[in-house]
């Protein structure tokens, strides 16, 4: 069995599909292309100025970013949206050798059942009585102040 096992890959992917999608990642050129905006000097852009599928993207990616916690949330981020080395992460976090492999792998559990979560167990419920599947209470041996009637 593998470290990573396939659905913790599958979950790290969408993970950096979404964060690519909602345009997180820091541009780090000048961009010479010019600006068709319809907001007026000095005005500040907002979420108006990117597409809906963007603002989607941003939802997703904050609910799984959420559904991991802080304490798992960043190393996700760093290795899956960032494309940071294992090491580099331990360096920067000045966590023990080889401890960013586990965290990652925790971080990537949690993430695969945020984005397919297991299926709950009704089973155990229904079956959850006491008595045979036809019993049924007899309420006319009972009086009306509830005790049973001297026999």
């Amino acid at each position: 069995m593998p470290f990573f096992p396939a659905e913790t890959i599958s979950a790290g992917e969408t993970l950096l599909d979404d964060f690519t999608r909602a345009q997180l990642q820091p541009r780090i050129t000048s961009s010479w292309e010019p600006r068709l905006s319809s907001r007026g000097k000095g005005e500040r852009g907002g979420l108006a100025d990117i597409a809906a599928s963007a603002i989607e993207a941003r939802r997703r990616f904050a609910g799984a970013m959420e559904a991991m916690g802080p304490e798992l949330a960043g190393v996700a981020a760093d290795v899956c949206c960032f494309g940071k080395g294992l090491e580099l992460v331990e360096r920067e976090r000045q966590w023990p050798v080889r401890s960013a492999k586990l965290m990652l792998r925790t971080a990537l559990l949690a993430l695969a059942r945020h984005y397919a979560p297991p299926p709950r167990n009704t089973e155990r419920r229904r079956n959850h009585h006491w008595g045979a599947d036809d019993f049924r209470p007899a309420a006319e041996a009972y009086g009306s102040s509830g005790n049973r009637p001297p026999a």
